[in-house]
């Protein structure tokens, strides 16, 4: 097998062209991925298969090899990252490997360099590397599945809890006078509950690479704006500002999710803020994107936290005296939001200016029409990934 394991260590970028050229032919889904992720963990496949060549002439001997476990890992990796590749499905994963057999099989056989031995081991090793990287794929799907399901579930428990209040309410006033209040404000909720239950039975579909699904539309972003901060002002004690110099902000967005997104952030506001001090939420109006800001006093967010507070599930201490909270499912659905309108979230937290999240948008980077947004900034965060030479990286 030696002289097999030199044929491979020396072609390697040939086979992998030869490779990546007919999974553009044939895996409708790679041509949604630019070369460097079609790559992926390919060629240190190729190259811990010739030292396995080199070293075992038996087949049980095999599976306890480091680098036998090193390809499965490399596996899962390749499994996770085509979780986060769009269009990728289980039958495509299998066939980019099937394609990978028969390009080693094919290149082997015509430089004299194939028999029954090497044929039982790619078979081994690449049927092996199939049943990790589709394993890893489901799990990545199911996973991404759960936490998004949780994350607008999480966001369900807040009109419901506020209907239930304003109905109970209702019940204690015998003289009726906030009745017309508390019965606008319970509807309110549920609607707004409807309206959260609805994305929810749409994050059941999710797909590789897609999560939620936003509805964009024509509209003046302003008007939503306000409707978050009258609501927000009725529901909390806190002084809630708001300060805007322009009178419409017109482009194209999902009116909804930017109102979960500015609901989650003023949420946090109150949750985590002084509550002597206001909270303001600023707009800064320019002629392609706009600029939402929301602002709160009090303990600061630990730098070393700062990055943490936007994975999944993720939680961050604001200082000493303050109570530790779920932070992650929020502040990931901002991002995911601010990311599908071509924007970006950004916090800077200290003692002397206090916490400022600022999201910004492009105002017409969409069509108009529904579309999934991209779910790749979730998985980083999911899954930090050690590479087989010991670099840290994500996928």
């Amino acid at each position: 097998m030696i002289e097999t394991a030199r044929i491979l260590r020396e072609n390697n970028a040939e086979i992998m062209k030869i490779w990546q050229n007919q999974v553009v032919q044939e895996v409708i889904a790679s041509k949604e991925s630019d070369s460097i992720a079609l790559y992926n963990h390919l060629p240190d496949l190729i190259n811990d298969i010739a030292k396995l060549m080199i070293r075992y002439d038996k087949m049980k001997d095999v599976s306890k090899d480091k680098k036998y476990i090193e390809i499965l890992k490399s596996s899962e990796i390749h499994g996770k990252q085509r979780a986060i590749t769009a269009h990728y499905t289980v039958e495509q994963i299998v066939h980019e490997y099937i394609i990978f057999h028969r390009t080693l099989s094919e290149f082997l056989i015509s430089h004299n360099g194939y028999n029954e031995k090497i044929s039982d081991l790619l078979k081994y090793v690449i049927e092996t590397s199939i049943l990790k990287s589709v394993g890893s794929f489901s799990r990545s799907i199911q996973d991404m599945q759960e936490k998004l399901i949780g994350t607008v579930a999480h966001d369900i428990r807040n009109p419901l809890s506020a209907a239930q209040l304003s109905l109970e309410m209702m019940e204690q006033d015998k003289t009726g006078k906030w009745a017309e209040k508390t019965r606008i404000a319970a509807q309110r909720g549920v609607k707004k509950a409807i309206s959260l239950i609805e994305g929810l039975m749409d994050g059941i579909t999710i797909k590789a690479g897609e999560g939620m699904m936003l509805n964009f539309e024509n509209t003046d972003l302003l008007k939503d704006i306000k409707w978050v901060h009258a609501e927000s002002k009725d529901v909390y004690t806190n002084d809630i500002k708001l300060d805007c110099k322009v009178e419409k902000i017109e482009g194209i967005f999902d009116s909804t999710a930017i109102k979960r997104l500015l609901e989650n952030l003023i949420g946090n506001a109150v949750k985590y803020g002084d509550k002597k001090k206001p909270i303001t939420i600023s707009i800064e109006d320019e002629e392609d994107a706009v600029a939402i800001k929301v602002h709160n006093w009090g303990n600061p967010i630990p730098l070393s936290k700062q990055q943490q507070i936007f994975k999944f599930m993720g939680s961050a201490k604001r200082g000493k005296k303050s109570v530790s909270g779920s932070w992650g499912m929020g502040l990931t659905l901002t991002q995911i939001v601010a990311e599908a309108h071509g924007g970006d979230i950004n916090l800077v937290s200290d003692e002397k200016t206090g916490t400022t999240f600022t999201v910004n948008l492009i105002k017409q980077f969409n069509e108009v029409g529904k579309k999934r947004a991209k779910l790749t900034f979730v998985l980083e965060n999911i899954y930090p990934i050690k590479g087989l030479l010991g670099r840290t990286k994500t996928v």
